[in-house]
């Protein structure tokens, strides 16, 4: 693993709690990679990153879920979790899942 990113746009509050997510889980897994934190602000900003939506997160430039959302876009991103529930957040286990496998 050599680079993860947190994308997030201003207009989904979830974000903010992904990002903390992350950070705890990574600690946890006493993985110490800064995190590159992008805002995306416009829709064009969004498909030139290949943007599914806030928050994604990324690990060396692979979706830890590629399957929940299609095209790209500024938008609110969902999560189906383990459960089948829809989530504004991707869960614990799907981060640790993910960067395990990276």
């Amino acid at each position: 693993m050599r680079k993860i990113s947190f994308l997030y746009s201003d207009g989904c509050p979830s974000h903010h709690e992904a990002l903390s997510r992350l950070r705890k889980i990574m600690d946890q897994q006493g993985i110490a990679i800064e995190i590159e934190t992008i805002n995306v602000r416009t829709n064009e900003q969004a498909i030139n990153l290949r943007f599914r939506g806030s928050p994604t997160i990324l690990i060396d430039g692979r979706d830890i879920d590629p399957s929940s959302v299609e095209g790209f876009g500024l938008a609110c991103r969902t999560y189906r979790l383990e459960d089948g529930r829809i989530s504004p957040l991707p869960s614990e286990a799907m981060i640790r899942k993910a960067l395990r496998g990276a």
